[in-house]
């Protein structure tokens, strides 16, 4: 499967911005989809996931009450909603299907988008 994540830019703190990821080839459903974030300097971590079928959702305690994932298996595209945005959330945001395993465990997913830049300033 590709995955094509946009949708980043530059904010400022307190503001939203809702990143899309399209995905292509293999079908969709059969992934459970998360986000994670590279912010410079630093190591990638885990932000969302979500189920085939949006039964379970998962965040970082960093992001939870802020950020919201959601999925519209019928686009094929999964979302990431981000309120509130803060200038430690700075970073390259990536999407990536999992066939499974731990939803926060970078080494689950298969296949990762791009990338897409958000930058908050304060």
């Amino acid at each position: 499967v590709q995955l094509q994540a946009s949708g980043g830019g530059l904010v400022q703190a307190g503001d939203s911005l809702r990143l899309s990821c399209a995905a292509s080839g293999r079908a969709f459903i059969t992934y459970n989809m998360g986000w994670f974030r590279r912010a410079p300097g630093k190591e990638r971590e885990f932000v969302a996931a979500i189920s085939r079928y949006s039964v379970n959702t998962y965040y970082a305690d960093s992001v939870k009450g802020r950020f919201t994932i959601s999925r519209v298996n019928a686009r094929n595209t999964v979302y990431l909603q981000m309120n509130s945005l803060k200038p430690e959330d700075t970073a390259v945001y990536y999407c990536a299907a999992s066939d499974g395993g731990s939803y926060s465990y970078g080494a689950s997913y298969d296949y990762w988008g791009q990338g897409t830049l958000v930058t908050v300033s304060s």
